[in-house]
């Protein structure tokens, strides 16, 4: 499942991870370290919701 960035509408896709912020392709919403953070806005993960 897909996650969109509320404040700014980044979309993370699992299967594209987010190489620049060290999360590897294949790697689900859930198991991105708590510490990530958006990496267009810098937000939080508590500031993204599932993509319908």
């Amino acid at each position: 499942m897909k996650y969109v960035c509320i404040p700014c509408g980044y979309v993370y896709d699992p299967d594209l991870g987010d190489p620049d912020g060290g999360i590897e392709p294949g790697t689900s919403f859930e198991d991105i370290p708590d510490d990530w953070v958006c990496p267009v806005c810098g937000v939080g993960k508590d500031m993204f919701e599932p993509q319908e």
